[in-house]
């Protein structure tokens, strides 16, 4: 479901010490990935074929139709992503890249999306998406595991069930990936906002390399029709 297994970044004292830098934690959602690759190569099949087997202006406006739609599909599928290193918090969305230093960072939540609050801001996260579902199933199940955990009177002869021990930083399947992700990312907040090279001020850069393809192919494809 993600490019990490979601595991608590390590737990260091008030000031870091200079040591090892360790690779960022990245998530991203799997789904959309591969909803992305699917899109992809039906859409390419289908422009490739026109091309080939179509007379007229139809070539040149399947060809016209290919950056107009693989650009926005690589932008929203395949692009979304969230890395959290030891310096700063880097979400990539659609059409923007975020860069947050971990001691800029105010909140970080995940009502109906995942956010986070910086510099007087807030960005969404579109790589971690929010599942209301999977939330109310992850509720059920705690409100039944703990009726069920109770205190009640052992019957004759029955041994105790022992008790249920939970690893730190294991991937919890009873709960939405998209809170576990948030944890992660607090802590990793809490822990290294401290850094000296954690400081400085929010970026935010647009994503040119799809917006100008996308607008390329939409005006090709408007004067082909016009014309």
């Amino acid at each position: 479901m993600t490019d990490s297994a979601g595991t608590p970044p390590h737990r260091g004292s008030a000031t870091p010490a200079a040591g090892p830098k360790y690779a960022d934690h990245v998530f991203r959602s799997s789904s959309a990935v591969v909803c992305g690759v699917l899109l992809l190569a039906i859409a390419g099949w289908l422009i490739v074929d026109a091309m080939v087997s179509s007379s007229g202006k139809t070539p040149w406006v399947a060809l016209a139709c290919a950056p107009l739609f693989a650009f926005p599909v690589i932008a929203y599928t395949l692009r979304p992503s969230v890395a959290a290193g030891q310096d700063r918090l880097l979400v990539r969305n659609p059409l923007r890249t975020i860069v947050v230093p971990w001691a800029e960072v105010e909140a970080l939540r995940a009502g109906f999306s995942a956010e986070v609050l910086a510099g007087g801001k807030t960005y969404q996260m579109w790589a971690v998406p929010v599942s209301l579902r999977q939330r109310n199933k992850a509720n059920r199940y705690a409100s039944r595991a703990a009726v069920t955990e109770s205190p009640r009177r052992p019957r004759f002869g029955s041994l105790p069930k022992p008790p249920r021990v939970s690893v730190p930083g294991a991937p919890d399947s009873n709960r939405a990936w998209s809170d576990q992700v948030m944890d992660v990312l607090r802590e990793q907040a809490k822990t290294n906002a401290v850094r000296p090279t954690a400081k400085g001020e929010v970026k935010v850069d647009w994503c040119w390399w799809v917006i100008a393809p996308t607008l390329v192919g939409l005006v090709a494809l408007v004067a082909l029709i016009a014309a």
